[in-house]
């Protein structure tokens, strides 16, 4: 790959993810404290991601690969997207963000496909190679937290009241235009299919997989990711809006320590996942959400922030030690024939099902502790994704039965 090539591609990721970084983890307490938003209100905003995810296959599917350079759709999507960021900034009502929250969604989640595949197209070496540009994405998320914070200081409490967090949008609105006028000068990648070839909707959802439902294992762990983003949704929904409302400093900033953690982590994963296997190592995973909630229940803005601190860097944990090793067993079971099916099913379920259901959930929880005032009861809202998560976590343990998986280089 061309030293420029590359460049070109890390910036790519870079602006992706800051802008998904920029106004996503903000957005509880933003609609919170901006538009009164209740928990179910909320919930509803962050399931746009999940409409997106469900969508984003029938644009990739059926126009990104027949008829469309990549990077030309990637390009016209992040211009749209980068209006109705700017229309969500201006919104003084739920009911008049929401249709621009999920137009934008639908528009940015295939964006998520596109991105991978213009950097794959330009590739070697892929296993090698995609690690040192995918990197890029996570920094971008990062970079646009500590702004947030630190830079800017709209999370501060004063700026909370003030109602500075409307400019998270106009900052990710900038971004978003500059990506898809940026997207325009990216390598070609021309489509992956005839335009002639027939595409039916099982290839577009991986329906093809269903048959590895057959599998007793793979079962048990479909079902388990599905059930395990109900206490996901918990934490994009509710961390940052509990962060802010507890009177913790700089709360955005601080939440990027769960994505160094995810970097840290990922680099440990083949060894944690080669000395204990397959099964140790999710359920480890699953261990760690619950941990993670209990923490937040306990801990406050005082004397036991240590306990939120570390609640917040047990993300790498969480997220890697499940959903990477989930995408590793996947590819695994699925065989040549319907790997990139599987993981297609795979993410529909949990992206799109799992992380519906769990936003609904953690909606109403919120909404059911919520205090006089707009304060909550967060040590109850915590403690449910808790002992959901340790249920999860016991079921699998003793429903899956254990098996030797190779790890692989995703």
């Amino acid at each position: 790959m061309k030293k420029t090539t590359q460049v070109q591609l890390s910036v790519m990721m870079f602006l992706e993810f800051f802008i998904w970084g920029g106004w996503f983890v903000t957005l509880g307490t933003f609609l919170g404290n901006n538009l009164n938003a209740t928990g179910v209100e909320t919930g509803m905003a962050y399931s746009t991601q999940s409409w997106g995810a469900i969508v984003a296959p029938f644009i990739i599917g059926l126009i990104a690969d027949r008829f469309f350079n990549a990077e030309r759709i990637l390009g016209v999507l992040h211009l749209i997207g980068a209006v109705l960021m700017y229309q969500m900034s201006q919104a003084t009502q739920f009911y008049a963000f929401y249709p621009y929250i999920l137009g934008y969604m639908l528009a940015y989640m295939p964006t998520l496909a596109l991105v991978n595949s213009v950097a794959f197209n330009q590739m070697t070496d892929p296993a090698r190679e995609f690690s040192y540009i995918r990197v890029w994405g996570t920094i971008g998320w990062i970079v646009a937290g500590l702004a947030i914070s630190y830079l800017f200081h709209w999370d501060s409490k004063e700026s909370i009241q003030d109602g500075l967090l409307q400019n998270t949008f106009l900052m990710t609105a900038i971004a978003s235009a500059l990506l898809g006028l940026f997207s325009f000068s990216l390598p070609k990648t021309p489509p992956q299919s005839k335009k002639d070839e027939r595409v039916s909707v099982s290839d577009i959802f991986g329906l093809d997989a269903l048959k590895l439902l057959k599998d007793r294992n793979f079962l048990i762990f479909f079902v388990s990711s599905v059930l395990i983003c109900i206490p996901l949704a918990f934490y994009y929904q509710n961390a940052n809006p509990f962060l802010a409302e507890i009177g913790i400093a700089n709360p955005t900033g601080k939440m990027t320590i769960g994505q160094i953690s995810e970097v840290l982590f990922m680099l440990l994963l083949p060894v944690f996942f080669k000395r204990f296997g397959f099964k140790k190592t999710i359920i480890f995973g699953m261990l760690a959400w619950a941990v993670r909630y209990i923490l937040f229940a306990l801990g406050n803005a005082d004397e036991l922030t240590a306990m939120l601190i570390l609640g917040i860097a047990l993300h790498g944990i969480c997220y890697d030690f499940f959903f990477v090793s989930g995408q590793i067993y996947t590819d695994s079971k699925a065989g040549e024939q319907h790997k990139s099916a599987a993981q297609g099913l795979i993410a529909l379920a949990t992206y799109g099902v799992g992380m519906l259901v769990g936003f609904w959930i953690a909606g109403k929880i919120t909404d059911t502790y919520m205090l006089e005032g707009g304060m909550h009861q967060w040590k109850e809202i915590w403690f449910f994704p808790a002992g959901f998560a340790a249920v999860i976590m016991l079921l699998f343990g003793f429903a899956f039965r254990d098996e030797n998986i190779v790890y692989k280089n995703l």
